[in-house]
């Protein structure tokens, strides 16, 4: 008779796999966007109004052209202050910043979390095939860690 020294087995917990948690599942979708032939005093107006720090760019496709800032908007109205008048003159695509990191809706959340980190930037547009989705911030991404629970982790 063969006897087993192992012992009473506890059945292991069967392991879920869990879907991945993606950039497109807590992106803002609703944005503020403005066309390059949009007037500089109008995006301070709406930036201003919208309590909103800045703002991606399309074009009539609804493509990602750049992101304009309040920053880019102070720039202007340096330049303003050397002719002794502040001044918001141009259009968006004079003022715009047109190298614009963008990430995918598929990459996962902890993925982006890192990306936020190693670029230090506080939101980034979400692109697909060049067309502007939406948009993720780094509050966002917070958003998505806290609701998850410590089981996914």
């Amino acid at each position: 008779m063969v006897k087993s020294y192992k012992g009473v087995q506890m059945e292991q917990p069967k392991t879920h796999e869990l879907p991945a948690v993606t950039v497109a599942d807590y992106m803002s979708t609703k944005l503020i966007t403005f066309h390059p032939e949009t007037a500089m005093d109008e995006v301070v107006k709406s930036l201003l109004k919208n309590r909103i720090s800045g703002a991606p760019v399309v074009n009539d496709d609804g493509e990602l052209v750049g992101v304009i800032s309040e920053g880019d908007c102070m720039k202007e109205v340096v330049r303003g202050k050397y002719n002794n008048m502040p001044s918001l003159s141009g259009k968006v695509k004079d003022h715009m910043s047109t190298k614009v990191v963008s990430i995918a809706p598929e990459m996962n959340i902890f993925d982006a979390a890192k990306q936020f980190l190693d670029m230090r930037i506080r939101r980034f547009p979400v692109v697909s095939y060049g067309k502007l989705l939406g948009q993720i911030s780094q509050k966002d991404i917070m958003r998505a860690v806290y609701n998850l629970k410590s089981t996914t982790w």
